[in-house]
């Protein structure tokens, strides 16, 4: 027999063939987990987060909650995932027993099987279209995503994606301040994310289909097989056609509200920046820009009448968290990271008149807006030396203010 030489490199092939299996063991357990845990269940999180997500539904399916419980230790979470009183530990056992139950009526064979039929695709930490902006979530990034339309999630968020959200009961005002944000910026090439209700979100996403060069993002609350609202159908059909739908609940799940609040946190995950367009005091827009902001990212207001209940929540964020104001599309831009200063505004432009000096000033005042005068009368009239008059006019002359012949000064086109 040959003795065995430790200088031999192992043939490389079972290995590799032991990283795929890791692979697409963790890519099974994760979509497990997506089937069998609310978006919301913070104990799930903890458990895959502490022992990975196949070595923690391994334990699930053994119904071994006491070995759980040990390995979470003080990693319980003080939240409750449901509406029961008890101890971390209390709930912990409950949430097996609530995974258990809908472990045992999920076949994750025909349920991915299905999914591809439907054109909807799974993406897992391991692919390379997973974004990696979802790292921020830390624990409670999805267990998985199921995305559905011709785009790559990660080529299309890049370093130029935006949040416009807001109310559902928004006014004109407010649906034609979101798109034309949402427009301009998928003009320039951005990706315009948003929920796909109605209202603003629906507001962002038609402007950004209207733009040419850009794109747009649907972060759903229910699976992709139930389009909602069904009022936006023909909406988000349009997306999934051009662009790109996402959720994190999968298909045949159904839209509620602990899933929408869930939701929120995936749509400030996804985007370099959030922009509430209009909101009420209440609006659940605002728990976007809050999670948005807890994630260190810019969050933008757009300012509405003082009296406008409509917009109480923008102004809220203008006062309470420091919101950027946003008035147009080059506030937007200013808080990308890298992105460039807006300078000057395209809806509040400086008259350059105020930039004169007051005896220039005084000097075009004193210019009739539709006839010429003569220079001497100009220095009777304000007061001032004809040396300095004829100073003042050659300036205004460079301007383009005034246009000066024979001695007398009239208003040039521009000043008119």
């Amino acid at each position: 027999m040959t003795a065995h030489d430790p200088t031999t490199v192992p043939d490389p092939a079972p290995l590799e063939t032991l990283a795929s299996a890791t692979r697409e063991d963790d890519r099974s357990a994760r979509i497990t987990w997506s089937l069998m845990a609310e978006p919301s269940d913070l104990t799930a999180f903890a458990a895959c987060a502490v022992l990975g997500p196949a070595a923690a539904l391994e334990l699930v399916r053994s119904g071994d909650a006491a070995t759980l419980l040990r390995e979470l230790g003080g990693r319980l979470p003080g939240q409750a995932a449901d509406p029961a009183h008890g101890s971390p530990s209390s709930r912990t056992v409950r949430a097996i027993e609530r995974w258990t139950a809908r472990l045992a009526r999920i076949d994750v064979d025909v349920v991915r099987a299905d999914a591809e039929r439907g054109g909807i695709r799974i993406l897992t930490p391991h692919d390379g279209e997973w974004p990696e902006l979802l790292g921020d979530l830390q624990e409670t990034a999805p267990h998985c995503l199921w995305v559905q339309g011709p785009g790559r999630l990660d080529a299309l968020l890049g370093a130029r994606a935006a949040a416009l959200v807001g109310s559902r009961a928004s006014t004109p005002y407010g649906e034609d301040t979101a798109a034309m944000l949402a427009s301009a910026f998928a003009a320039g090439g951005g990706t315009v994310v948003s929920g796909g209700a109605y209202g603003i979100d629906a507001a962002a996403h038609r402007g950004a289909l209207a733009a040419d060069g850009g794109a747009t993002i649907a972060v759903l609350a229910g699976g992709l097989d139930r389009l909602y609202p069904r009022g936006n159908t023909q909406l988000l059909e349009t997306i999934r056609e051009r662009h790109l739908l996402v959720s994190e609940a999968p298909p045949g799940t159904a839209p509620t509200r602990w899933r929408f609040l869930a939701r929120n946190r995936l749509i400030a995950a996804l985007s370099r920046t959030t922009v509430v367009v209009e909101a009420s005091w209440r609006s659940g827009a605002l728990s976007t820009a809050r999670l948005a902001d807890e994630l260190s990212r810019p969050i933008g207001a757009v300012p509405g009448p003082v009296t406008s209940a409509a917009s109480a929540g923008c102004h809220r964020l203008l006062r309470d968290r420091g919101a950027v104001l946003i008035t147009e599309p080059g506030d937007l831009l200013d808080l990308l990271p890298g992105g460039p200063a807006s300078g000057e505004s395209g809806f509040a432009v400086q008259d350059e008149l105020d930039l004169l000096t007051p005896a220039d000033r005084r000097i075009l005042d004193a210019v009739p807006p539709r006839s010429s005068i003569a220079e001497a009368r100009i220095a009777d009239e304000v007061g001032y030396r004809p040396a300095e008059v004829d100073a003042a006019l050659a300036r205004l002359e460079l301007l383009g203010l005034v246009a000066r012949s024979s001695q007398r000064a009239r208003r040039a086109r521009a000043a008119s």
